[in-house]
């Protein structure tokens, strides 16, 4: 508790310098500040099912802890291949590009040891979980340029989905017919034989409206056996009944092919960066995917409460050479219902927040001997999984006074994961779980200002193993426990004319931490439960204009910084002691300097740093290197119709650095733990709207 006390006091001390008379007009990840104020009414115009960008703020900003959205205006205009390009400048995520579009995700050290797949986060499209029913997922369907906003919500802050995890909830919202351009068009072209193009369009016509967008792109990839291509599409039609009424249906399907590079040592990723494992090249590891996503969500109002229901369903066929020739299907379904009741009580305003949601499902799997070449061989292992999750949730929040809100919220979370082996005759690794978890919260709101805020929380999260963790193969895989972690958390946000900050101080104390630890080359990690472990960091987004009207009336430079300090560590180990935990670096930042014309060119260099090593393994005896990648871009930006366009170089010093790294117990130099970052690359792109 010492951490955030004096971290609470940095943080006052801090707000007395900041805090100015303008107010805001930046264009930052953390918007104007509307926190415990009433909502703006729906005039009609907009959409029932969908909150605009601004109502988007308006609505997170009412959560007592560490919230973001990121509107498209931050991630359009730029490359965007992976979840990086959207994701990278909020502050508290740490995202690294593999190869092709995948990409390692992690916020406050969820999933940290994971180098396939992420575990301990939530992503939603439109509300509708990309997660499989047992966690685990993939950001390979995420479609970097369709959406409007993404709400980023870390921890327990991710109440409203039933969200249970370290690491909260992201959720990637597209447009409606009634906020989209009739037409919208790009071209993105880049180094390593990268090419993309979409197009999207809606309209709104009286009681209908309709938007839809489709992508599709081709890269080389920058390391051997590393190419792809994908091709996405997705839509929603809404239809209005009344002012109070609207139903909306959402189609998203997807075509993915990537291959795999793999690991490699650590002498390899930097004086051999471009070269794949050469086990990876025999077998043609690859992964691919053919999905689809039907959903349905429609909201009621009745004066001062809303009702919101709804249902999905998703298929996904996943052909996955690798180890063994893994050939799946995935069907996951599920509902969920919220109601939020807003009124005043004996002259206070509370507002009443509960909600359900199912979310069930089933992987049937057939894994083949792999045999060079990508070929099937002999079946190897036959089974189907079946999860099944329920969470009930409620969050309250009294306003006490003028400015100050306190929120009291719990979740109970049920959770079941079940295999059936088909193919050994006595079925041994067949097996059952259910796991049981209760997560309250309690936090407080406090609006200094209408353009700042202070808040503080206390919150429990739980998370249930994923599949590729209980694997009922063997006593120790069968009787993994429930990861779960209590939360402290403090920080302030807001925004002047010429400043924006977002800040969050936190620290976690977690049982039975999950690991997923490489154990022996070309093959999944084993999954142990961790003894006690610290996740405790600071999250810290900054900005600030300056050099205002410097060359021509309104223009102006915008400083930008993202920075995350995350200390992890072993709580008295009996293996390990104190080590650090391994998978992450403490200190990572980006900064920008940006020239900013009013009429909408604006140009400037940013940079990466790691300015500190990390660590490969629980022993603590493996590293990666310190690095700096400097960058620039060049653009215009058209908030009317017409061109919009960019130039960006990435790695412009062609630095060789380890980008991301597999966990292991105990590392030594051969082994094969790392995935290199790519060199000196150059993109462009054109945009047109109408």
């Amino acid at each position: 508790m010492s951490f955030l006390f004096r971290a609470l006091c940095a943080m006052i001390a801090g707000l007395g310098m900041i805090a100015a008379p303008r107010m805001a007009n930046a264009q930052q990840v953390l918007p104007a500040v509307t926190v415990t104020g009433d909502s703006q009414p729906d005039d009609g115009a907009g959409s029932l099912t969908v909150p605009d960008t601004e109502q988007a703020i308006a609505d997170i900003e009412r959560t007592p802890g560490g919230v973001a959205v990121v509107p498209d205006t931050q991630f359009k205009n730029a490359p965007a291949q992976t979840v990086k390009d959207v994701l990278g400048w909020v502050p508290g995520i740490f995202v690294q590009s593999r190869y092709g579009d995948d990409a390692r995700m992690s916020i406050r050290g969820s999933g940290l040891s994971r180098n396939y797949g992420n575990r301990g986060l939530n992503l939603y499209m439109d509300g509708i979980p990309i997660n499989t029913s047992d966690g685990l997922v993939d950001n390979f369907e995420i479609d970097p340029t369709a959406y409007r906003y993404v709400e980023v919500y870390k921890g327990a802050n991710a109440l409203r989905y039933g969200s249970n995890s370290l690491g909260g909830a992201i959720n990637f919202v597209t447009p409606t017919g009634r906020d989209a351009a009739p037409f919208e068009g790009r071209i993105d072209v880049g180094s390593f034989g990268y090419r993309r193009a979409q197009a999207s369009a809606g309209a709104a016509h009286g009681a209908f409206d309709y938007f839809i967008t489709a992508s599709a792109q081709r890269f080389d990839g920058y390391r051997d056996h590393s190419d792809g291509d994908q091709q996405r599409a997705s839509g929603n039609i809404g239809y209005r009944f009344s002012a109070d009424a609207e139903t909306r249906l959402y189609l998203n399907v997807n075509r993915i092919r990537q291959r795999l590079p793999g690991e490699v040592t650590k002498d390899a990723a930097l004086h051999d960066p471009r070269t794949a494992d050469a086990e990876f090249e025999r077998l043609d590891q690859q992964r691919n995917i053919d999905s689809i996503r039907l959903a349905d969500k429609t909201t009621l109002r009745f004066g001062p409460t809303t009702l919101e229901f709804g249902v999905f369903g998703v298929h996904r066929h996943v052909m996955h050479p690798i180890y063994q020739w893994l050939d799946y299907r995935v069907n996951d379904y599920g509902g969920f219902v919220r109601a939020a009741d807003d009124r005043t009580i004996a002259g206070f305003r509370n507002r009443l927040v509960a909600g359900f949601n199912v979310h069930n499902g089933s992987i049937d799997t057939n894994q083949y001997v792999n045999l060079t070449g990508a070929r099937k061989g002999a079946l190897a292992a036959s089974m189907i999984d079946t999860s099944k999750n329920i969470s009930a949730y409620a969050e309250n929040t009294f306003f006490v006074g003028r400015g100050v809100a306190v929120v009291a919220g719990a979740q109970f979370q049920h959770a079941v994961r079940e295999r059936e082996d088909r193919f050994l005759s006595d079925g041994d690794q067949s097996g059952r779980r259910s796991y049981g978890n209760f997560s309250p919260k309690v936090g407080v709101l406090w609006d200094v200002d209408p353009a700042w805020q202070v808040f503080a929380n206390v919150s429990r999260s739980a998370e249930a193993p994923t599949f590729d963790a209980n694997t009922f193969a063997t006593p120790a895989s069968s009787e993994l426990k429930a990861q779960t972690a209590t939360t402290y958390e403090i920080g302030t946000r807001g925004r002047r004319r010429d400043l924006t900050w977002d800040i969050s101080f936190y620290r976690a104390g977690i049982r039975n931490e999950l690991q997923c630890l490489t154990t022996a080359p070309w093959s999944p990690c084993t999954v142990v439960n961790a003894g006690r472990t610290v996740h405790q960091g600071i999250e810290l987004g900054f900005g600030a204009a300056f050099l205002e009207s410097a060359f021509e009336r309104g223009d102006r430079f915008w400083f930008n910084a993202a920075y995350t300090y995350s200390d992890f560590h072993f709580d008295g180990d009996p293996q390990y002691g104190g080590n650090r935990l391994p998978g992450v670096p403490m200190h990572a930042i980006r900064a920008e300097v940006l020239y900013k014309h009013p009429g909408g060119f604006y140009a400037g260099p940013n940079v990466e740093w790691m300015p500190k090593a990390y660590y490969a393994d629980n022993a603590n005896t493996e590293t990666v290197d310190p690095y700096v990648l400097l960058n620039v871009r060049v653009g215009y930006a058209n908030a009317k119709p017409g061109w919009s366009g960019y130039v960006e170089g990435r790695n412009l010093s062609n630095r060789r650095y380890i980008a991301n790294v597999a966990v292991a117990g105990t590392a030594t130099a051969t082994s094969a733990l790392f995935n290199p970052g790519s060199g000196r690359s150059v993109h462009a792109g054109l945009q047109y709207k109408w």
